[in-house]
């Protein structure tokens, strides 16, 4: 039996927002649709299933994220989930350079949680939170002499 990964489905309050942000960070938009009726219904497991969606690709074509906006039912806000929480944690992007993504998230708004860590001189990392309180990793490998 063949599987692969093929993406990652993340529920948010602005699609725009999202889609500005991660673009900025270097993703590319593969496209968008509005999805509803019957069949969405039944993948979905929600009655009147109606969202605007659009998937965004990485550079090197190996992962994906597709967003989501829902119109019906009415989205639900929760509190963002903590480091530590059980369940979907976090989206992990490699970067060439921690600093340039940070100033890309500054300019949406966004900032490390504490700050920019490095592990073992193999990585320089951080968490922050992004649109939607979605939680994203930043780790740049640190070249070894």
């Amino acid at each position: 039996m063949g599987i692969r990964l093929d993406n990652v489905g993340i529920a948010v309050r602005d699609l725009e927002e999202a889609i500005s942000f991660f673009t900025d960070l270097g993703l590319t938009v593969m496209g968008r649709d509005t999805v509803s009726g019957e069949w969405a219904d039944t993948a979905v497991g929600l009655d009147g299933n109606h969202a605007r969606i659009a998937v965004l690709q990485t550079p090197d074509g190996q992962g994906r994220l597709e967003f989501f906006e829902y119109i019906h039912p009415d989205a639900i806000e929760t509190s963002p989930t903590l480091p530590n929480e059980i369940g979907m944690h976090r989206v992990a992007f490699a970067v060439d350079d921690i600093d340039e993504s940070l100033a890309i998230a500054a300019a949406h708004g966004y900032h490390p949680l504490r700050g920019v860590a490095t592990y073992e001189d193999v990585y320089k990392l951080t968490y922050l939170r992004g649109p939607s309180g979605i939680l994203v990793m930043l780790a740049q490998e640190l070249q070894r002499g």
